[in-house]
């Protein structure tokens, strides 16, 4: 940009206007598309949560966040690579400045509350168990010790902390895995007892199925963030550093915009049939 006007002196001969109109005009194409081009960020996403996340067939991302994600990119006019990786690396990733962020759900526990910023809720997503329907176990810590129970845990996930401090680490047989699809396996082929892991997911993913006719939920919701945050404000996020408060300003400007024009409830009904927001409701009645 220039910092002033040119000399009025020198600008009085038709010519010298016209020659420097000339030079505006092509200032003004070199600059465009510099000034317009859009703001760059990286954003990480584990890939294998469906219905939230999916790699297709064909190697598209797709599922209900990377539509949303890319919604959000779109209404605060960035450019968005979203990267597959799995979950356990995508925290750690985005600390050591790999990422911009993360749009996969994430639970707002005290630890990564210290390292991340959390943007608004964007689902509800409780965690609960997953058990065949002859089971017979009281899911406390006195009802499972010492009964050897083979319990599906997902790496770097939320669920593990919490149930060292529910049930103690030594209750349950843990069995780690790097994502829902190769837990559901383990389980439908008998390798485990049980399953701790989101309820949306299971539901539509194994218990709303044929597949899914001899499982079931059990053992309540669990809130697997920070016990001190209400109740209604309570739901998982996608997160960014420390530094991007700006940014995450605007995803929240953005978010708050597709909730309210209702985009967010058509994006999330091509995946997922129930509200994963209350703030929905409105749209629900009108969709």
């Amino acid at each position: 940009m220039f910092s002033g006007l040119l000399p009025t002196h020198r600008l009085r001969h038709p010519r010298v206007l016209a020659c420097g109109a000339a030079a505006a005009i092509a200032l003004a194409l070199v600059a465009a598309p510099g000034s317009a081009r859009a703001e760059k960020l990286k954003l990480g996403n584990e890939g294998v949560y469906p219905p939230f996340s999916i790699v297709d067939s064909s190697g598209q991302l797709t599922g209900m966040e990377p539509e949303l994600a890319r919604e959000m990119c779109k209404r605060i006019g960035a450019d968005c690579e979203i990267v597959v990786m799995d979950f356990k690396a995508l925290i750690p990733s985005m600390l050591q400045g790999k990422f911009d962020g993360i749009v996969t759900q994430i639970s707002p526990t005290p630890e990564r509350m210290e390292k991340a910023l959390f943007a608004m809720p964007i689902v509800y997503n409780p965690a609960t168990f997953v058990v065949r329907k002859d089971s017979n176990y009281t899911l406390t810590k006195e009802g499972v010790t010492g009964k050897g129970i083979r319990l599906a845990l997902q790496r770097g996930a939320s669920m593990v902390p919490y149930i060292h401090k529910m049930f103690g680490k030594d209750t349950f047989v843990e069995v780690y895995y790097d994502n829902p699809d190769q837990m559901k396996l383990d389980l439908l082929a008998g390798r485990l007892d049980a399953v701790f892991d989101s309820k949306i997911n299971w539901t539509l993913e194994l218990i709303a199925k044929p597949e899914g006719k001899d499982y079931m939920l059990t053992g309540g919701d669990h809130w697997l963030g920070d016990p001190a945050i209400p109740e209604a404000e309570r739901g998982y996020s996608w997160i960014f550093p420390k530094k991007s408060e700006a940014l995450v300003k605007r995803v929240n400007e953005a978010l708050a915009s597709m909730i309210k024009d209702c985009t967010y409830t058509t994006i999330r009904k091509k995946y997922v049939p129930v509200a994963t927001l209350s703030a929905e409701a409105a749209c629900d009645k009108t969709n």
